[in-house]
């Protein structure tokens, strides 16, 4: 089978697309023809992480595809069956935080770009049915990811205003999708004129440039909720238009980790900050019925194919996108 992998070089220049052995299936196991992955910015920081004298990596997390073989102990599965790689594996139910040994798929371990991949029969769901299957492949991990911040960690509800930061990741375009959806109003902002027009386009209510005066702009809403991915950019940006009382969680950071604030604004405004990673399977089950209930779908931008990967990456490099962007395998 083909797969991008990592070796021999650490970073990006270590990727290659090139032939490998297939996978060997055991009893509770499903083998899965690959036919789209999904592209995330997990993918590119993990070249940095493995090291290449570990042997090659696999990369990818996301993945969608059609069961070629099942093990002969496995009862949920057919072959046939259409389905969705889990991004991550060791985390069942619903927790505060994940529990030890919880691995987001990809690494250490083998992850979804390749021909084939050989999973644990609960590692997978069920496609959903109004998604394709280049859809699906993209949904996982960022559907979860946005699913978690938005409603288990940051509670949102239909009477709340979010703000979304730096609009146009896979992740936060979910998330306007997400809260439309239950009625709540959504502020975004973006460096790019093109963003802040297909957001509006999605039904966000606002949308302002990132590097504007967020308070003079805002100055006739009230923020109850600010999910955070940017980082140094724009945290106290963030932190100075919650209203009092107000939620920041984080899932993430687009430019630098270490943030300082001034902690007696923060113990004054009686603010809240919490963390966000991923989500568990249970999540994961709450999330797929949720975007068919609502009849949600990923905002895709682009599909490549797997011997062009390198063009993908490039682009996804930039921050061009508009949503997520599928390899196709």
């Amino acid at each position: 089978m083909r797969a991008i992998v990592h070796e021999k070089k650490s970073g990006l220049e270590g990727l290659n697309y090139r032939e490998i052995e297939e996978p060997n299936m055991e009893d509770y196991q499903v083998k899965v023809s690959i036919k789209y992955v999904g592209l995330n910015r997990r993918d590119l920081a993990v070249t940095t992480r493995h090291d290449p004298k570990d042997g090659p990596l696999i990369i990818g997390s996301d993945a969608s595809g059609v069961i070629q073989e099942v093990g002969t102990k496995v009862q949920k599965w057919n072959v046939g069956d259409e389905v969705i790689i889990h991004p991550g594996t060791g985390w069942d139910e619903n927790s505060d935080a994940p529990p030890e040994g919880f691995q987001i798929t990809g690494f250490p371990d083998h992850g979804t770009f390749s021909d084939y991949m050989v999973v644990n029969e609960n590692d997978l769901s069920k496609k959903p049915k109004h998604l394709s299957l280049e859809e699906a492949s993209v949904l996982a991990l960022a559907g979860l990811t946005a699913y978690r911040a938005l409603f288990t960690r940051g509670s949102l509800k239909a009477e709340d205003t979010v703000m979304l930061p730096g609009i146009g990741s896979g992740v936060l375009t979910f998330m306007l999708k997400y809260a439309k959806s239950v009625g709540s109003r959504v502020v975004v902002t973006s460096r790019h004129q093109h963003k802040l027009e297909q957001a509006k386009e999605l039904g966000a209510d606002i949308a302002i440039a990132t590097e504007s005066d967020w308070n003079e702009e805002l100055k006739n809403e009230n923020v109850d909720l600010l999910i955070e991915s940017v980082g140094k950019a724009t945290f106290n940006k963030s932190l100075g238009i919650i209203r009092k009382g107000g939620t920041i969680v984080t899932f993430g950071a687009t430019t630098e980790d270490i943030v300082e604030i001034d902690i007696r604004k923060f113990f004054y405004g009686q603010f809240n900050l919490l963390g966000s990673t991923m989500g568990s399977n249970e999540e994961l089950a709450e999330m797929i019925s949720f975007i068919e209930t609502h009849n949600i779908k990923p905002e895709l931008d682009r599909t490549y194919d797997a011997s062009n990967f390198q063009d993908a990456i490039n682009y996804f490099k930039d921050s061009d996108q508009f949503g997520k962007i599928a390899i196709k395998m």
